[in-house]
């Protein structure tokens, strides 16, 4: 039987496995018992639905992920990338556009896969816990613009990649690594401003106590921005959160709507601080380090496994392609990726201790933290006891119970 085969199959099943255990063990480990930490935050009900929330999430992500892990064997075993391929060839003779048009029947096919899970997840599972604000346009909208962006974006990256394994010899791998962190650089810059507003606006968060108090803080760290923006977040959740993006001149902070509204002044500035401490910290260049020498990794091995003729003869392929050499590869590259992804999930949840750090030393009012991170919780009716093993996995910011413990800790 072929080695690559008996690999990728194994790889497939072994992380459905892994991952139904770990969900188990993580249902499992739900308390009964409200931590003491959130007593004046949760009552027995609203405690108790956070719970439901977790096991219907849980449940509805086994089911999804087995449907996926069983289509994609059948797939493979059936010949089904063979088929997509000569589907392909049957539009043009061109190679990279061929190239082009069997990733797109792929991503459309998985995108048309997705769909009905996630209207599902949308409109029956958000909506039963009263987060939904999703209209049926806009979900239709998003996923057209998500499309369009994908077709775009993806097809340049893809077209590129595709030229670069074609034309480059031996050194391909350092032309595809050295564009593709370009064109990712490109994309950090640009995104504020040109691609994120297709989904939501950002408006300047107006003149008042909110905004003199970021002000005052932003400058107390020397910290310039572009601004401070309202996100409308509410359109689709009443899930709350915070983020930073973007870099030099375009770098801002933004604020979901429905943040603002549950929140004190302090508690905002709080959780500005924390977002602020990332970039003090230097976590953002950290990650895009990090980031930058995986995909360098990533293509470095890719390169031993262009046209491959076992890999071609597991997937039951009649051409060999440099394109279809590139989607078979991420088959292989899944367990490296998985295993980094790890490393870098531990690296994020230790920059999240550190960003905590920064935003009590530097702001000096941890309970007014404290209370942004209960009122987090509770808004978005997050689990409060996640097993460890699940944690350690998966987890790219620690437990709420064990920030609140370190910030005490610390004062």
């Amino acid at each position: 039987m072929n080695i690559y085969l008996i690999i990728i199959i194994t790889v497939l099943i072994v992380e459905y496995i892994l991952d139904l255990y770990v969900e188990w063990m993580n249902v499992k480990n739900v308390s009964c018992e409200l931590p003491d930490e959130f007593k004046e935050y949760y009552d027995a009900a609203k405690y108790k639905r956070s719970q439901e929330y977790l096991k219907e999430n849980t449940f509805f992500g086994l089911i999804k992920g087995s449907i996926y892990t069983i289509i994609t064997v059948f797939f493979i075993l059936f010949g089904g990338f063979n088929f997509v391929d000569l589907t392909a060839r049957s539009f043009s003779d061109s190679t990279v556009l061929t190239g082009l048009i069997f990733a797109g029947i792929l991503i459309f096919l998985i995108q048309i896969i997705s769909i009905p899970f996630s209207a599902y997840h949308t409109f029956v599972i958000e909506e039963k816990y009263g987060f939904n604000k999703t209209t049926v346009l806009t979900f239709i909208t998003d996923i057209l613009k998500s499309w369009i962006l994908t077709a775009l974006i993806g097809g340049v990256m893809f077209y590129g990649i595709i030229l670069f394994f074609m034309k480059a010899g031996s050194f391909a791998w350092v032309y595809c690594w050295f564009s593709i962190t370009l064109f990712q650089l490109f994309l950090m810059f640009i995104a504020p401003v040109a691609i994120m507003p297709l989904f939501n606006k950002y408006i300047p968060l107006e003149k008042g106590e909110l905004n003199e108090e970021i002000e005052k803080y932003a400058r107390s760290q020397k910290f310039k921005m572009k601004g401070v923006f309202k996100m409308d977040a509410s359109r689709r959740s009443t899930k709350s959160n915070a983020f930073f993006t973007g870099f030099g001149r375009f770098r801002r902070i933004a604020l979901f709507d429905t943040l603002i509204e549950r929140h004190t002044v302090s508690e905002l500035v709080s959780v500005l601080a924390h977002e602020i401490g990332h970039y003090k910290k230097k976590h953002i260049i950290k990650n895009l380090i990090i980031s930058i020498l995986t995909s360098g990794f990533m293509f470095f091995v890719l390169s031993f496994f262009i046209n491959n003729e076992g890999l071609f003869s597991a997937f039951k392929m009649n051409n060999i392609s440099v394109y279809a050499s590139l989607i078979f590869f991420g088959f292989l590259f899944s367990p490296i990726n998985y295993l980094l992804s790890i490393f870098t999930n531990i690296l994020s949840r230790k920059y999240e201790y550190e960003a905590d750090a920064f935003a009590i030393n530097t702001y000096k009012k941890p309970e007014d933290f404290i209370n942004a991170l209960k009122k987090l919780s509770v808004a978005n009716l997050s689990n409060l006891t996640p097993h460890p093993l699940k944690v350690f996995l998966s987890y790219t910011h620690p437990p709420v119970l064990k920030r609140i413990d370190m910030i005490r800790k610390s004062i």
